[in-house]
């Protein structure tokens, strides 16, 4: 019964008909329930702690876009920086990951893009393309045809926390560092 209720909880807010009360609460609901659905699909299936499942890491992710971009800051209250919103969404579900994306450059599994999946982390380089160091992160929602989506906090013209399509500008191409897998998301 708690998984029907989530999951039409999270089309709800999907679609918008959850009703602006729930913005705030959202993400303590999506908390409460994964917490609990979480811990029992871990236990059965033998999984990691450092474990948790897509559609519940990404709809937390979700909760957050429109969020402004605030450099320095993991704060839903405030606004996030890119590894700041990263770090907050993994830090959600207990798993480590850097706060720093200059760290991710020997962080996690490497991972070829066309087999990019929900919850896999995508690397850039910073604003210079030529300084082929790790300078902007974000999640991967989802990779059809070898092309990732992905939500991040951006800096760019649309600042905050937007949702963004690998092929939606050469600006991305350029930039694309890796794919790196940080836990198990299933």
């Amino acid at each position: 019964m708690r998984v029907a209720v989530a999951i039409v909880f999270l089309f709800l807010l999907k679609v918008g008909l959850a009703g602006e009360r729930w913005k705030h609460t959202s993400t303590e609901f999506i908390l409460s329930e994964a917490e609990g659905l979480s811990e029992t699909v871990r236990q059965k299936a033998k999984l990691p702690a450092d474990s948790v499942r897509a559609d519940t890491l990404i709809a937390l992710a979700k909760t957050q876009l429109g969020k402004n971009y605030c450099y320095a800051v993991a704060d839903p209250e405030k606004g996030f920086d890119c590894s700041g919103f990263v770090y907050f969404v993994f830090a959600s579900f207990n798993i480590n990951v850097p706060r720093s994306s200059k760290l991710y450059k020997n962080y996690g599994k490497k991972i070829p893009i066309d087999s990019a999946r929900a919850g896999d982390v995508i690397v850039f380089t910073g604003t210079n393309a030529r300084r082929r160091s790790p300078g902007h992160v974000g999640i991967v929602i989802s990779c059809a045809n070898g092309i990732p989506t992905f939500i991040h906090s951006s800096s760019g013209k649309k600042k905050g926390v937007i949702i963004s399509d690998f092929n939606e500008s050469p600006y991305y191409k350029k930039r694309f560092i890796k794919i790196v897998r940080v836990a198990v998301v299933y």
